[in-house]
């Protein structure tokens, strides 16, 4: 027996003592007030008839009882006190105590009472007799004297019944029956509920004795009573009930939100979830414990007890028999099983409980056995288990049932919120959540981002259902190799998280590489395998501390952009990469608001006919004069606008201006046309070329004065939509030009379709035909593929006379570099044109530019 136990055992016996000392001391106080109450009582025989009478009255009014629990007793609620008071109208008090008592005795030798209990219920009976006509006689009559006999013993009766009512309020404490708040509500409720009826007893009687037919009257005031008085403690039964109901439905909503606060942790915290709801259904069955077991897996329990605890913890063999219990009309059906059960699985199983009487009820989800309640013994085990408390625990268990089901769905819907569909690892809210929660007691962390760069590729070729294994697969060697306690996610795509703790740089770099390793080796896919390139980027707290997972998430992510341009796959983040992205960034959301406030501008380099030297054109190239970072290269920021959407409205913009400046000099008699850079992007929009013309036209310029320079990746990373844009394009009369021929696809077959009009040639080659045999051969191939397709070959970067004398002696036809002039702003290139050109005499309609050297 463990201490516990045996405080409480001791506690018990001092209160039986303390009980039974006061059970003794109030039969004597009752027997001396019946010896007072009988001085000038003679018997006579008709005395006899009369307590018969009146005994048969109490019996009576004792069936028209309520039992009301208090802990391990039971007090009960009758309607004696309308016999007492017509009997102490009617016959000798000694007779109405004679009676009372006897029937008192009888009733609880019946119920089996302890002996101290029969002897305070046989004392509390004979006293309130006594008490009440010792009153009468010795006080209220002698001091109203013309009073009627009805008055004085209803003020009599007000007297005895508050004395046995403190008897009992003190009885109920030394029995340690319940607490002071409790015992004062139940004697109250006694005292008043006593009064009424005494009244109405009173109020019989009165009729009875004033009316021939007034006993018709007393007998249907007396049923209605008893329906009234039945129906009243019968809905307060159903109110405490519902009272109960409602306190479990909210404990249980309470820890249903708990669910969606706190996570799995408020999940899987059965003993605070569920214990202060069945405590409450406990106490109100008067229950000495409530069993819930749930059903976490087809062969497997989870217990929880409100109240004493089993003797032994019980096993799935054990829940079992309690599951195979049949249930009564409908699958929810509460069934009351005993020791005396003809079943021998539930005889043992109310053993193995050590029990007598049980409550069971199986507890049906959508389509699945949720679990069971068990309700054991009452505590007063004065009476068993009634259709009340049947009809409370079936509603509970629906409680319970709806309770269960909602929890499993929210948790199910957290676990949904919070894990990827796919791999079951973590998703990006749940690596936040998860990692916020971990960073919390640590100093030294790192978070990993892994990228594989495999997923449009794969669902290309095989289908998004490959894709998808392969990325499984990825998920799974990812936490092979990583510990158990590290926390791993799959943020989006093929884009995996990780949280290392208590990691130094060298640990954290060690196991990218490891990481790295594994996801790189092949994927096997049906009879193929798959190779992939995996890059990490690693966010370490030494550098820049902070526990905030969002920031090392984008600083991880930063580190992975480096990695992707730089040769080798893992990069640890620096502040200094923050600064770049930090810079694109502001170029991107800056760029709109350049274009509209004139920070983008278009500069021009001239173009020179070799064999003539003439200038014939300009190549239209875009400035961008950025407040703060001054004048930014096209090459920092253009690629930054197309990855972002926003070449569309760069390309306009240049078009826009270049079409304006050439209408400006051909309003002056200079025939010069005008090239413009195209993106990938502009010629996967089947659009552009109503653009172009609708450009055109605005401005007054002839097809022929414009051009469009594409690279020629932009034109083979997508052929089947680039060739209808360009064949649009080139039906308009606008130039079409490849640039940076020789740096790309430089597919001949490609090139024969292409609606081409020239060829520029990349200035890598150009810039090393002085020093680079190669170079050269490669620029007079390119010279001649070009002119025997028919096609005008231009040389860029033309920066020195021995390039230029080059190129005139291998047949090229343009020219074009910081030997002829460096891109200039358009006031600076019309002063250029001034300065060095001059109008060229012999033509009539034509303007024609010479370069004067």
């Amino acid at each position: 027996m463990t201490l516990r136990k045996l405080s409480t055992a001791l506690a018990g016996w001092r209160a039986g003592l303390g009980f039974a000392v006061f059970a003794a001391l109030a039969l004597l106080a009752s027997a001396a007030a019946f010896a007072l109450a009988s001085t000038n009582w003679s018997p006579q025989s008709r005395d006899l008839i009369a307590g018969a009478v009146l005994a048969v009255a109490f019996v009576v009014a004792r069936k028209i009882a309520i039992e009301v629990d208090v802990r391990e007793s039971s007090w009960r609620i009758t309607l004696t006190e309308i016999p007492v008071v017509v009997g102490l109208f009617l016959v000798p008090a000694p007779v109405v105590a004679l009676a009372f008592a006897s029937v008192t005795l009888v009733a609880r030798l019946l119920r089996r009472d302890a002996p101290a209990k029969l002897i305070f219920n046989v004392a509390c009976s004979t006293m309130v007799v006594a008490a009440t006509a010792i009153t009468a006689e010795f006080v209220v009559r002698p001091l109203a004297v013309t009073a009627p006999d009805w008055a004085v013993i209803l003020v009599s009766f007000l007297v005895g019944h508050a004395l046995t009512s403190v008897l009992g309020l003190v009885g109920i404490r030394l029995a340690g029956a319940g607490g002071f708040r409790t015992a004062t509500r139940l004697m109250l409720h006694t005292y008043v509920t006593g009064v009424l009826a005494a009244v109405a007893g009173l109020v019989a009687v009165e009729v009875v004795l004033g009316s021939r037919w007034g006993w018709v009257l007393v007998v249907l005031l007396a049923t209605c009573l008893a329906a009234i008085y039945r129906t009243y403690y019968g809905l307060l039964r159903d109110q405490r009930d519902l009272g109960v109901l409602n306190q479990v439905s909210l404990r249980v909503a309470s820890a249903a939100r708990s669910v969606e606060t706190e996570g799995v942790a408020a999940i899987s915290d059965d003993h605070d979830v569920w214990v202060p709801a069945l405590e409450l259904a406990r106490e109100q069955l008067n229950a000495t414990r409530v069993v819930l077991h749930r059903r976490v897996s087809a062969d497997q329990f989870r217990t929880v007890v409100a109240g004493e605890p089993l003797a032994r913890t019980l096993t799935c063999s054990d829940v079992r028999p309690v599951l195979a219990v049949p249930a009564g009309k409908d699958a929810d059906g509460v069934r009351r099983v005993t020791a005396g059960t003809a079943d021998p699985s539930m005889r043992v199983a109310l053993g193995t409980r050590e029990v007598a009487e049980a409550l069971v009820v199986c507890l049906h989800g959508a389509g699945q056995l949720l679990g069971a309640i068990e309700v054991h013994d009452r505590q007063s085990r004065l009476r068993g288990f009634d259709r009340a408390d049947l009809r409370l625990v079936e509603t509970l268990a629906s409680h319970l049932t709806t309770a269960m089901d909602n929890r499993r769905l929210l948790a199910q819907l957290r676990h949904d919120a919070y894990h990827d569909t796919l791999t079951d690892l973590r998703n990006r809210l749940g690596f936040r959540e998860e990692a916020g929660e971990v960073l919390r007691h640590h100093e030294r962390y790192a978070v990993l981002v892994i990228d594989l760069d495999l997923q449009s590729s794969v669902n290309d070729a095989l289908g998004h259902a490959w894709g998808d294994r392969i990325v499984l697969a990825a998920g799974s060697r990812l936490a092979d190799q990583l510990p158990a306690e590290v926390i791993i996610a799959r943020l989006e795509g093929d884009i995996f998280a990780a949280l290392l703790v208590d990691c130094d740089d060298e640990e954290a770099m060690g196991v990218a590489e490891q990481v790295r390793a594994a996801l790189c080796a092949p994927y096997p896919v049906d009879k193929l395998e798959v190779e992939t390139a995996a890059r990490v980027g690693i966010a370490l707290n030494s550098i820049e501390p902070t526990s905030d997972v969002d920031v090392l998430l984008q600083r991880a992510d930063v580190a992975l952009q480096a990695a992707r341009l730089g040769d080798d796959g893992v990069r640890s983040y620096v502040p200094s990469m923050g600064q770049v992205f930090l810079r694109r960034f502001q170029l991107v959301t800056q760029f709109r608001q350049a274009l509209d406030t004139g920070q983008v501008d278009v500069h021009f380099q001239p173009k020179l006919a070799l064999a003539s030297r003439e200038v014939i054109g300009v190549e239209a190239l875009v400035r961008w004069q950025h407040p703060e970072f001054g004048m930014l290269d096209p090459e920092e920021f253009v690629a930054v606008v197309e990855a972002t959407g926003l070449i569309d409205a760069l390309t306009g913009f240049v078009v826009d201006r270049a079409l304006a400046q050439c209408k400006v000099w051909l309003d002056r008699g200079l025939g010069l046309s005008v090239a413009v850079n195209l993106s990938v992007r502009n010629l996967a929009d089947a659009e552009f070329p109503e653009r172009v013309t609708e450009a055109l036209q605005r401005h007054g310029v002839p097809p022929a004065l414009l051009g469009f320079e594409l690279t020629e990746s932009a034109v083979m990373s997508d052929p089947e939509r680039a060739l209808p844009v360009l064949r649009r394009l080139h039906g308009l009369g606008v130039r079409i030009a490849v640039d940076d021929f020789g740096t790309g696809y430089s597919s001949l077959a490609y090139l024969r379709r292409l609606p081409v009009d020239e060829v520029k040639i990349d200035k890598s080659f150009v810039l090393g035909m002085g020093s680079d045999l190669s170079d050269l051969a490669v620029v007079r191939a390119i010279v001649d593929l070009g002119h025997s397709l028919g096609l005008s070959v231009v040389a860029e970067g033309v920066e020195e006379d021995v390039a230029r004398d080059q190129l005139i002696e291998m047949g090229c036809d343009v020219a074009q570099g910081y030997l002829i002039s460096r891109p200039l702003g358009r006031e600076r290139f019309e002063a250029w044109l001034r300065a060095r050109t001059m109008r060229a005499r012999g033509h009539r309609d034509e303007a024609v530019l010479t370069l004067v050297r």
